[in-house]
């Protein structure tokens, strides 16, 4: 099983959600306000009162064959709208 995790603006959750689907895969989660720092500064709540909007992060779990058309989907969606996702190998329990 392979896990992603996406880092995006929640204002383009709507679009990376509908590419999740579409890719196949059956179900995600979302967490909302995100905060951290990454290589173009901090992220915090407050940005979503500046306009600026907040971050969300997202876990897909999926099996290995969904894995590339779930990239084929979200690349190039990361890469207009911005945001950062990462693959790693997951084992259930």
């Amino acid at each position: 099983m392979k896990r992603v995790d996406l880092i995006l603006s929640e204002r383009e959750l709507d679009p990376v959600l509908q590419a999740i689907d579409q890719a196949g895969c059956t179900g995600y989660t979302v967490m909302r306000h995100v905060t951290g720092r990454g290589p173009r500064g901090a992220v915090s709540d407050n940005m979503e009162f500046s306009g600026l909007g907040a971050n969300a992060h997202v876990i897909v779990f999926c099996a290995p064959e969904l894995l590339e058309p779930l990239r084929s989907t979200l690349r190039p969606l990361l890469g207009y709208y911005g945001g950062i996702g990462f693959v790693s190998d997951a084992e259930p329990l």
